[in-house]
């Protein structure tokens, strides 16, 4: 018989899919009769107009979920944070806001996080012999590592399905991981995962290739503020495989592994740019899903690829997480590396063939 744990989490994520479901088509109505579509530029991968109001949509959604279902008292915090990126993120997306300005209004919302939430990253769990840390370094190292996966989430955003079908993989992992936790707070935690894999499950529904909504900067702020929580929580408390098996101090690496392809393809990126001379925010098509779009895949294909690959890596980290927090971590930089690195030399090589 199913916990009411579990039934919880089960009827947050039928809520968000519907209510998401349900609010896709007219905002889809309204934009075609408003004219409100995506701009298309040189690194853009889709043609013709598509609306780029599903992160309206998502938020919706989410917010109905969390108000029928979760306990506000542990999640208040999220729900202003998450306002105040919505805000940010449709205003973005109406009339394209400075770099600067999108920054201060994240960071508003990160310190909502830490100083509200009470959440924050203050002990590394002896990642380079470091362990607990003091406030002046735990607050702008969460404030670092939120913006990172914010716009990790961002950036991977560039072709059909890719964010929203990572962002399903990465919520739910956390989900289960939340449900087997005892602790009161991670079950809340465990509600706003599932409420975020509901959304987005009906949100690919109209993303997936041919997509015929995009999530826009609304969208893809939402998810890495959500995922950012959620990978935080994870980082403190650690992974519960059952009552008996608790690996404490792995909660670092397990959320590396579940957030993995956005994050390296990002570090990746930025280090090749700084590396080229390039300034590290300069947008250029050097993404994974810009190569794999080079050699000729399809936005399905190269979303399934992707989606596979992410999740091979999460399986295998599972298997390294008795290994010490420093190896296994280089280990997993080593194999992801590796993998993503052979679009590129295939790209390499077939360009030289046709020199």
């Amino acid at each position: 018989m199913l916990s009411n744990e579990i039934l919880v989490c089960i009827a947050a994520l039928l809520t968000s899919f519907l209510i998401t479901y349900l609010a896709i088509p007219k905002i889809i109505h309204f934009s075609n009769k408003t004219r409100l579509f995506a701009s298309v530029g040189d690194r853009d991968s889709h043609k013709g107009e598509v609306p780029i109001f599903g992160g309206i949509a998502i938020f919706a959604g989410i917010l109905f979920s969390l108000l029928f279902w979760a306990n506000l008292e542990y999640l208040q915090f999220a729900l202003v944070s998450l306002v105040i990126v919505f805000i940010i993120g449709v205003v973005d997306d109406l009339l394209s806001l400075s770099p600067r300005k999108k920054l201060v209004g994240q960071i508003i919302s990160i310190l909502i996080i830490i100083y509200i939430g009470d959440l924050s990253i203050s002990d590394m769990k002896g990642i380079f012999g470091i362990t607990v840390v003091p406030e002046y370094i735990a607050v702008p190292f969460t404030i670092f590592v939120v913006i990172v996966i914010t716009n990790a989430i961002n950036l991977i955003d560039g072709i059909d399905g890719l964010a929203g079908g990572l962002g399903i993989l990465s919520s739910s992992i956390f989900g289960i991981i939340f449900l087997l936790n005892p602790d009161e707070s991670s079950q809340e935690m465990a509600i706003l995962s599932f409420t975020l894999t509901g959304t987005l499950f009906a949100f690919l529904r109209y993303n997936f290739n041919p997509a015929s909504i995009f999530m826009g900067d609304t969208g893809s702020l939402l998810i890495g503020l959500i995922l950012s929580i959620l990978a935080i929580k994870v980082i403190n408390i650690g992974v519960y495989i059952t009552e008996d098996i608790i690996f404490v101090r792995k909660g670092p690496f397990v959320t590396i592994a579940i957030l993995s392809v956005p994050l390296y393809d990002t570090f990746r990126v930025f280090f090749m740019r700084i590396f080229n001379g390039k300034n590290p925010l300069h947008p250029d098509r050097t993404h994974i899903h810009h190569i794999l779009l080079d050699l000729g895949f399809g936005h399905k294909k190269i979303s399934l690829i992707i989606y596979f690959v992410n999740l091979l890596i999460i399986i295998l980290s599972f298997f390294m997480i008795e290994m010490s927090l420093g190896l296994s971590i280089f280990i997993l930089s080593i194999l992801l590396f590796s993998i993503m690195a052979v679009p590129f030399v295939i790209l390499q090589i077939k360009n030289r063939k046709s020199e």
